[in-house]
């Protein structure tokens, strides 16, 4: 598993992995993206922070309470 920063932004890529990425990257939650979206829309995922015009992220602090309250689920 990907240990997730105490601070700063954290890339779609890292929280859901990439098995195509060269090394692959392990996800922190094993979703799809589209599952990952509409759990961001629907409120269920915390909403991402816009970094520029075509780039988003979302806070590591964010994701760390997101796995902490996710448990023995992931």
């Amino acid at each position: 598993m990907q240990t997730i920063p105490a601070i700063g932004f954290i890339r779609l890529q890292l929280i859901i992995g990439d098995k195509k990425a060269q090394p692959p990257i392990q996800a922190i939650i094993p979703i799809s993206r589209t599952s990952w979206l509409n759990g961001v829309k629907s409120g269920k995922y915390p909403k991402p922070v816009k970094l520029g015009e075509r780039s988003v992220a979302w806070r590591a602090i964010d994701i760390q309470a997101l796995v902490s309250s996710l448990g023995d689920q992931l």
